[in-house]
């Protein structure tokens, strides 16, 4: 069985839509959870659920490419397999991308490639998606590069916007897809059924 490690910087409720999901099919061993700071509500999901969680702040490492070493180290340790990224709001290092090529994902909350790359995160992405009119917007899952949000797209959710829609409302709408689409590609992944050639990713049944 495939053994992932989740990044997370915040809340985690992507984190949890992975575990509830692995609970339920056991499409996986989550090996490790991997924090960006104390205090976050995924360390708190991790440890209910006897999954291994390990801090690593920015503050803590002289640079980011001793942080990102030393947790390849751990990662390599723990026998990682992928490594999947909910929503986590760090810098990765272009060393550390290519170490795990095609073997990290990300989730992303919009119809990438519109409303991504650098800045568009959290409700900053919803709030340009309504000052911009958009009446679709939704959440993408794809591979990880050098450039931010800039990877192949596994697959994507739509979601339509309304007309009284607030970047909050918005959010929660999208979140719920996301919790949906997360979890349904792990799975995938884990289970060797998504197949990658360039850009074009193909997800079998």
């Amino acid at each position: 069985m495939k053994r992932i490690a989740v990044f997370a910087s915040g809340g985690g409720t992507d984190f949890q839509s992975v575990i509830d999901a692995n609970e339920s099919r056991h499409f996986c061993e989550i090996a490790l959870l991997v924090a960006s700071k104390h205090g976050i509500g995924a360390i708190e999901r991790a440890q209910r659920h006897g999954i291994r969680a390990e801090v690593f702040a920015k503050a803590d490492w002289p640079d980011l490419e001793a942080l990102y070493s030393s947790l390849a180290e751990l990662l390599e340790g723990l026998k990682v397999d992928y490594i999947v990224l909910a929503g986590w709001l760090k810098i990765i290092p272009e060393s550390f991308i290519k170490r795990y090529e095609d073997r990290i994902i990300n989730i992303h909350p919009s119809l990438i490639p519109a409303f991504c790359g650098g800045g568009f995160y959290g409700l900053k992405v919803h709030s340009a998606v309504l000052e911009y009119g958009a009446k679709i917007s939704g959440c993408t899952v794809h591979f990880v590069n050098e450039v931010p949000d800039g990877g192949a797209i596994i697959a994507q959710r739509a979601v339509e916007v309304a007309e009284d829609d607030t970047p909050e409302s918005l959010q929660a709408r999208i979140l719920a897809e996301e919790h949906r689409l997360l979890p349904y590609c792990v799975e995938k992944l884990c289970e060797g059924k998504i197949k990658k050639c360039g850009r074009k990713v193909a997800v079998l049944d």
